[in-house]
């Protein structure tokens, strides 16, 4: 981690990069301030990245990066190494060329994204004259498609927590116990099927209590967003789709919440009932919901569907966050808009809401009381936490062109 994070300071050596300690991992921390009268944006992203997860569903090693087909596989690739380094490369560019920067620009790389930045709060708090903007530009995100240049304005909050079930005081022979003792596998197997209706659903009393419905106006606009659902079913490789009833595909991805049960653990194969079992649990927010007040709806439905003869406890995971949403009308909305057909003059970009979470743009605005603008080059099939990750390679020179234009547009005020 301290490696990555001296490579992305070394990239920012014109800005005075340098590797800062916080109680977690180092950040990256750099500056250019020799634009008086020009606005000062504060650029995003992280160096940290998910595991590999099974390397035997990786076609090359997830840690040795191979180019093939004009794509660069590697994990970390698209999330978000490759977007980092357009915004460095960027920066790099100007500073080579003119000596300067069309505008004031303060760096913060960190490398806890992806477990839900739980120390860049404290450390935004107690940095805030030296971080101090007037907006941040975060290369975190994601874009829609390749094929069609857009700007998220919205993206979901995140709720993350374990599911420990206990049975006996250690595990017993299924042969000479079983039928007698409650099997915290089936014990969690019936919990974690309780969270959802048949129609996919949540059934948690509460969990849609503060969820605020779309208006009619924001659902004919997503209906004009072009997605066809089975070519959509057909990219993911499923036989059928399935969610919360009453909502568009598009809609459930962008504007529903959602709980997922990530991972079951528990016992293994052979003859054994386990003492314990878990399970790992997300949900993604919308705007209006408290993770506080949906953990407390999860924790009442636990305690009032926990099947007899086991224990069972919820552990929350640090890094909770609500929803983030910038108005489609902000300013630097139409600046990042402006950016993209400078460069798809062919194709007009697209606002629309990702399904993932960037805690770091909720802190920003809690902590700094700064908005974020996602200008990320990744695209959402680029395999981002999965086996086979890749970045476009073409990005790079569009993403470069994106944000030289960006960041002229801000300087401008337009």
């Amino acid at each position: 981690m301290r490696r990555a994070a001296e490579w992305v300071a070394a990239r920012l050596d014109f800005a005075g990069g340098r590797v800062v300690d916080t109680d977690g991992q180092p950040l990256v921390l750099g500056e250019w301030l020799g634009a008086p009268g020009a606005p000062t944006i504060l650029v995003y992203g992280h160096y940290d990245v998910q595991p590999p997860g099974d390397e035997s569903e990786w076609e090359t090693p997830p840690f040795a990066p191979h180019v093939r087909d004009g794509r660069m596989y590697a994990r970390g690739a698209t999330d978000d190494k490759g977007p980092v380094f357009v915004a460095l490369e960027t920066a790099r560019a100007f500073h080579a060329e003119t000596g300067a920067l069309p505008l004031n620009v303060r760096f913060l790389i960190e490398g806890e994204e992806e477990v839900g930045s739980p120390s860049l709060e404290r450390f935004l708090a107690a940095r805030r004259a030296e971080l101090a903007a007037d907006l941040v530009v975060s290369a975190d995100g994601a874009m829609w498609r390749a094929s069609e240049p857009s700007i998220a304005i919205a993206a979901k909050g995140l709720l993350a927590l374990d599911l420990a079930v206990t049975g006996p005081s250690s595990d017993l022979h299924s042969g000479r116990h079983g039928g007698a003792v409650q099997n915290p596998n089936h014990a969690l197997a019936e919990l974690v099927a309780s969270f959802h209706a048949a129609d996919g659903s949540v059934a948690v009393a509460g969990f849609y209590d503060d969820v605020t419905e779309l208006a009619a106006a924001d659902r004919e606009t997503l209906a004009r967003v072009p997605f066809d659902e089975e070519s959509y079913r057909t990219e993911v490789g499923v036989p059928a789709l399935h969610g919360e009833p009453g909502y568009t595909t598009l809609e459930r991805l962008w504007t529903r919440p959602t709980l997922e049960v990530n991972e079951l653990r528990g016992g293994g194969a052979f003859t054994v009932i386990p003492r314990s079992a878990q399970a790992h649990i997300t949900c993604r927010l919308v705007p209006g919901q408290q993770p506080e007040a949906v953990l407390g709806a999860i924790e009442a439905h636990v305690r009032g569907a926990a099947p007899h003869g086991v224990d069972v406890r919820v552990e929350v995971e640090p890094g909770a966050v609500p929803a983030y949403a910038i108005a489609a009308d902000h300013p630097a909305v139409h600046a990042g808009v402006e950016a993209l057909r400078a460069v798809y003059p062919a194709r007009e970009p697209l606002l629309v809401r990702i399904g993932g979470t960037l805690p770091a743009a909720v802190l920003f605005e809690r902590t700094l009381g700064l908005k974020t603008l996602l200008f990320s080059f990744s695209t959402s099939d680029e395999n981002l936490h999965a086996p086979n990750e890749f970045f476009r390679l073409d990005r790079l020179e569009e993403g470069m062109a994106a944000w030289a234009a960006l960041w002229q547009l801000l300087a401008a005020g337009s």
